[in-house]
C-alpha cells in the first residue's frame, strides 16, 4: 500500500469522513482487517491494478452505471455513496445528475483514479463489511459489481443498509452465473491450455456464497434486511478489440488473470493461441469482438422493522 494519511475529522452533519491533509495520496480510513481468506486474496489480486483495469475492463463494467443509479433513485441533491468505486464511472454519473457523491474502494489506486475522474469527490480507502460512516448517512448507496469481490456478501449488504437512511435505496450489480458466452471466452482459452485455479486462490466459502440468479440475489438482499427487493437482468454485447480484452487478464486482473498467469510465459502463450482461435466465434466485420454479457441488478429500501417483501422479474 502506498503512503497514506489517517483521517482525523468526521463532519458532524453527515458522519462522512473528510480528507484533512494537503496530500495527493489516497486517504485511508481506519477499519477492520480483511476477514476471510477470500478477502485477503482479493487484496492481493487487485493491488496495483488500477491502471490495468482502467485500460481494459473499466468500460465493460461501466455499462450498468446509469441503470444502477436509476434503481437507487439518485437525482439532484441526493447524497450517494459509490462503494467499490473503481475508476469513478458511477461517481461521475451521479455528479452529472446533480447528486453529492462520495466514494470508497479497498484499493488505493482505484481511489486515486476516482479522484482524477471526479475532482472534488470525497473518495477514501475503505473495505466492506465495515465502512466508516454513521447510521443513516446516505440517501442512496450503490455497489457496481462490488459484491463479486467481498468474502461475506450478506454482511456487506447489511452494512450498506445500515448507512442508508430509512426509505433510502441500496442498489447493486453482480455478474450472472452461468454467464453469457462472452464472459467465458478467456476461461475457455485457459482450460484449452491446461491452466487451472492456483492453490493459493480460494473460492468464496460455501456458507457465504449465493446463487448468481435473479432469485438468488433478491433473496440475499432480503436476508440483509432490505425492503421490497427487486432484481432484473441486464444483457448487452460488449464490443472490444481482441488485444485489449486479452490484456486485462494477461495483466493479472481478477481471478481469471491469476489462472492465466499460473504457469508463466509458456502457459500464457499456449492460452493465447487458443484464445485467438476462439475469437472467431465473436468476430465482427470491423475486427472488434462482440461479447455477450449478462449481469444482475438488484435494489431494495433501507428500513427499521417489518418483514421485506420480495419481487423479482426479468426485463426483456
Amino acid at each position: 500500500m502506498t503512503a497514506v494519511t489517517a483521517v482525523t475529522d468526521v463532519t458532524a452533519q453527515t458522519g462522512v469522513a473528510e480528507k484533512t491533509a494537503a496530500t495527493d495520496e489516497a486517504t485511508v480510513i481506519p477499519m477492520a482487517t480483511a476477514t476471510t481468506p477470500f478477502d485477503i486474496a482479493e487484496r492481493r489480486i487487485w493491488s496495483g491494478k488500477a491502471e490495468a483495469y482502467a485500460d481494459t475492463y473499466a468500460r465493460l463494467c461501466a455499462h450498468p452505471a446509469a441503470a444502477l443509479l436509476d434503481a437507487a433513485e439518485v437525482g439532484p441533491g441526493s447524497r450517494v455513496l459509490d462503494v467499490g468505486c473503481g475508476s469513478g464511472t458511477v461517481s461521475a454519473e451521479a455528479v452529472a445528475r446533480g447528486a453529492s457523491a462520495y466514494a470508497v474502494d479497498a484499493e488505493p489506486g482505484m481511489v486515486a483514479a476516482t479522484r482524477r475522474t471526479v475532482p472534488g469527490v470525497g473518495a477514501h480507502i475503505a473495505r466492506l463489511p465495515e465502512l466508516p460512516y454513521a447510521d443513516d448517512t446516505f440517501d442512496a448507496v450503490v455497489g457496481n459489481f462490488v459484491l463479486n469481490h467481498v468474502g461475506r456478501p450478506r454482511a456487506a449488504l447489511t452494512e450498506l443498509r445500515r448507512i442508508t437512511r430509512p426509505g433510502g435505496r441500496v442498489a447493486v450489480t453482480v455478474w450472472q452465473s452461468p454467464g453469457a458466452p462472452g464472459q467465458t471466452l478467456i476461461a475457455r482459452a485457459a482450460r484449452a491450455a491446461g491452466l487451472s485455479r492456483p492453490d493459493w486462490l480460494p473460492a468464496l466459502a460455501p456458507e457465504d456464497d449465493f446463487p448468481r440468479t435473479r432469485e438468488g440475489l433478491a433473496a440475499l438482499l432480503d436476508a440483509a434486511g432490505l425492503l421490497g427487493a427487486e432484481c432484473s437482468e441486464a444483457a448487452w454485447e460488449h464490443r472490444c478489440d481482441p488485444d485489449i480484452w486479452w490484456a486485462g487478464a494477461e495483466r493479472g486482473i481478477g481471478a481469471i488473470g491469476q489462472v492465466l498467469n499460473s504457469r508463466g510465459a509458456k502457459g500464457l502463450a499456449t492460452a493465447r493461441r487458443a484464445y485467438d482461435e476462439l475469437c472467431a466465434e465473436f468476430g465482427s466485420a470491423d475486427g472488434l469482438l462482440e461479447l455477450p454479457h449478462l449481469a444482475l441488478l438488484a435494489c431494495g429500501r433501507a428500513w427499521r422493522g417489518g418483514k421485506p417483501e420480495i419481487h423479482c422479474w426479468r426485463i426483456v
